[in-house]
């Protein structure tokens, strides 16, 4: 009976997964035959509908009743039939748009590696309930007189392609499917590697910290979702390598999401060679998968609905809407505590809502973790004059597009006044490549012609686009109204 399980559930999945698709097939018959019996026009012609319709009706009557019958192997599991079948779910509910073939086709390999997942479970140690007790120092004294290796007979998955292709949104949904009791744990990356050098500030003496660290976050989480993975700090490079060596030793499965495919991590990085092998060690423990869409879905949401703002002296406008934001609170200066005893300054808040100039969040030297503190205390940011990025001020350029991946990362509003658009403020960062592909200076053509200012930067050209997209999605009416709702629920379990 216990072998007969995992078939089930494959069998389950497929039998769901074809009742989904008769549904769809279902809704879109229906469409049709209202758009014919509408039709008055002298070339339509009449169609067949009756059978077609009757077939479908049988199909779906037949898979309900073997998913149903298969459903009884598990216990009330019923609905975490995997990505696919969830995927097919939300597009006949109306929750997605219908999707194009290559997040499909990504689905497939999530469909494929949440079934092998579900039929190793046992052997990967993913129930949390019947995992070891050991803390990560004691696993680590442990391993000083037994050292052992045990990668996971499971592979992982990394997932990569451009911006807006549904990558955070695909892994959401993977993640969501995964049951309850497994010892899984999905977060940012910027969080991640956050988390990891605090765990690495207090084992300060241990002769490996990684090797604890790595033991701690394997006991935790076993099966470990990643996402937008990327690197371009060194202090972060040099990590990698080392920690996940230990992690994929210790059975950890990653499964990760980036824009970059794995040969062009932290590319052109400082001392880049003793990061390779964490490239290769990647390679072989996860299986890799390119998301090919061209579609920006993340563009297509109605803009130009929030706060921002284009053009210069526009102060008094952002300071109407912050006030607008916090209603009758009176705001003030305040100091929050962002991580690991460190302090920020804010210079204007109240209401959840904090107020800051450029310069004073982005010009300063603040990072990712500055960025993480201050949501965990504000859900609305007002920033005045972003501008626009170029040579002379790509190190802030880089802090913004962290806080803006911060910000998203955490659903956070943004009112913000910039002088230029999204696109325009961006115009001036470009890759190597797209800098080859600049005509160069001829006889006929002046020094003063050409943009002194122009940033070539590889890491901050790819990171751009996705940093516009998400710019744009923020400034769109549905994710407003999910940030407002994301705060009744907020305010309704807390009970303020």
């Amino acid at each position: 009976m216990r072998r007969s399980v995992p078939s089930a559930r494959k069998l389950l999945s497929a039998f769901q997964y074809h009742e989904n698709n008769c549904s769809v097939n279902l809704v879109k018959m229906q469409e049709t035959l209202l758009v014919d019996a509408n039709c008055t026009s002298s070339v339509c012609k009449p169609i067949n509908t009756v059978d077609t319709y009757r077939y479908l009706c049988h199909n779906l009557l037949i898979s309900r009743a073997l998913s149903t019958e298969a459903a009884k192997l598990f216990k009330g599991d019923v609905n975490r039939a995997g990505p696919l079948v969830e995927y097919d779910r939300r597009i006949v509910a109306g929750e997605l748009v219908d999707g194009d073939t290559c997040q499909v086709g990504t689905l497939r390999e999530l469909q494929r590696l949440y079934d092998e997942l579900v039929e190793s479970a046992d052997a990967c140690k993913l129930d949390r309930y019947s995992s070891s007790d050991k803390s990560g120092r004691s696993r680590w004294l442990w391993s000083r007189f037994m050292p052992q290796s045990s990668h996971s007979p499971v592979k992982g998955l990394y997932l990569y392609g451009g911006v807006g292709t549904g990558k955070t949104m695909l892994m959401d949904l993977f993640f969501d499917q995964l049951p309850c009791n497994w010892r899984k744990k999905r977060i940012h990356f910027h969080d991640f590697m956050l988390n990891v050098h605090s765990r690495l500030q207090k084992h300060k003496g241990v002769a490996d910290p990684l090797e604890v660290v790595a033991g701690e976050i394997s006991d935790e989480a076993i099966l470990l979702c990643l996402d937008e993975f990327m690197v371009n700090d060194v202090a972060d490079a040099l990590i990698l390598n080392r920690l996940f060596r230990h992690l994929f030793n210790n059975g950890v499965i990653l499964v990760a999401t980036s824009n970059r495919a794995p040969d062009n991590l932290y590319e052109g990085g400082l001392q880049r060679d003793l990061f390779l092998p964490f490239i290769a060690t990647l390679k072989e423990r996860c299986v890799v998968h390119e998301i090919g869409s061209l579609v920006d879905y993340r563009k297509m949401t109605s803009a130009e609905q929030g706060f921002y703002f284009v053009g210069k002296d526009l102060s008094g406008i952002l300071k109407q809407k912050f006030q607008e934001l916090i209603g009758d609170e009176t705001a003030g200066p305040q100091e929050v505590e962002v991580v690991m005893g460190r302090t920020l300054q804010v210079p204007l808040c109240a209401n959840g809502c904090a107020y800051f100039s450029f310069e004073e969040l982005c010009d300063k030297p603040l990072g990712a973790a500055d960025y993480f503190g201050l949501f965990k205390n504000f859900h609305s940011l007002a920033l005045e004059g972003v501008p626009i990025f170029g040579l002379h001020n790509r190190t802030a350029a880089y802090r913004f597009v962290t806080l803006v991946d911060v910000m998203y990362e955490n659903r956070a509003r943004l009112l913000c006044t910039a002088e230029g658009s999204p696109l325009e403020l961006f115009r001036r960062v470009v890759t190597v490549s797209d800098a080859q592909h600049i005509a160069p200076r001829t006889s006929t053509r002046s020094r003063r012609n050409d943009d002194l200012d122009l940033c070539v930067d590889n890491e901050l050209g790819f990171a751009k686009d996705r940093t516009i997209s998400r710019l744009t999605e923020m400034n769109s009416k549905e994710y407003l109204e999910h940030h407002a709702a994301m705060l009744v629920e907020k305010q309704l379990s807390t009970g303020r």
